[in-house]
């Protein structure tokens, strides 16, 4: 079941996104335990990373792995890179060890060998899968890479796979499948723009996955949709 925390503009989303990160995240590394997070790109998505690199400077970083829905095939100094992002709003600014950065390293190596690497890696760093799962959506309901009536979006058993034809340029990606989303214990999902309330409304109405992506984003124990009032129109 999804649970709408609603929003009134996407400042507001994110400053109560940040808060809640901040008490998830502190729980979970209590008494040494290590935090698994995904992060997203996006709109949102970065403006998260930035208010965190503030108001989370002081989470113990050192017992935090962060991992990527998605990346392109471009180095992580490419303005493209969802991991070169991530770097710049908020990995750059806090006491993250190095070591607990998760990225691709897409750019100059085999797309379809790094991307089974990368699902092999979760075998070390999340082998129960992960803690927290942040999520942006498109208009037409993408997450990760895995867009309607895709290959990508219909995989059941990969936790990562290749992607050679996304219909958002760049064509050549690496994503996360839902599988891998429905290993985390928690998604959020960080939604803004009237261009996106029908996708919002999907989400909410649970509609197949094949044709709305973000509606198969499922947390193991809690499903968040913070939805900004100008996404929130079409909501019954």
């Amino acid at each position: 079941m999804v649970e709408v925390v609603s929003a009134v503009d996407t400042a507001d989303l994110v400053e109560q996104a940040a808060a809640r990160f901040i008490e998830v995240v502190s729980q979970v590394t209590a008494d040494n335990g290590t935090a698994r997070v995904v992060l997203t790109g996006g709109g949102a998505g970065i403006k998260l990373l930035e208010k965190l690199s503030v108001d989370g400077a002081e989470l113990p970083w050192e017992r935090i792995h962060v991992f990527f829905g998605d990346e392109r095939n471009v180095p992580v100094d490419d303005p493209e890179s969802n991991e070169g992002q991530a770097r710049t709003a908020l990995l750059s600014k806090v006491a993250i060890p190095e070591a607990n950065i998760h990225g691709y390293g897409l750019g100059s190596v085999d797309l379809a060998e790094a991307a089974a690497a990368y699902e092999a890696m979760f075998e070390e760093f999340a082998p129960e899968g992960f803690d927290l799962h942040i999520l942006g959506m498109g208009g037409e309901g993408h997450i990760n890479s895995l867009f309607p009536h895709t290959a990508a979006v219909a995989e059941s058993q990969r936790k990562v796979i290749a992607v050679f034809d996304s219909p958002k340029p760049p064509a050549e990606r690496a994503t996360l499948t839902l599988p891998a989303v429905h290993s985390a214990e928690r998604v959020w999902l960080l939604v803004s723009g009237a261009e996106k309330a029908e996708a919002a409304a999907a989400i909410v109405a649970g509609k197949p996955a094949e044709e709305w992506p973000a509606a198969g984003a499922k947390g193991k124990s809690e499903t968040l949709l913070f939805l900004a009032a100008d996404a929130a129109t079409e909501l019954a």
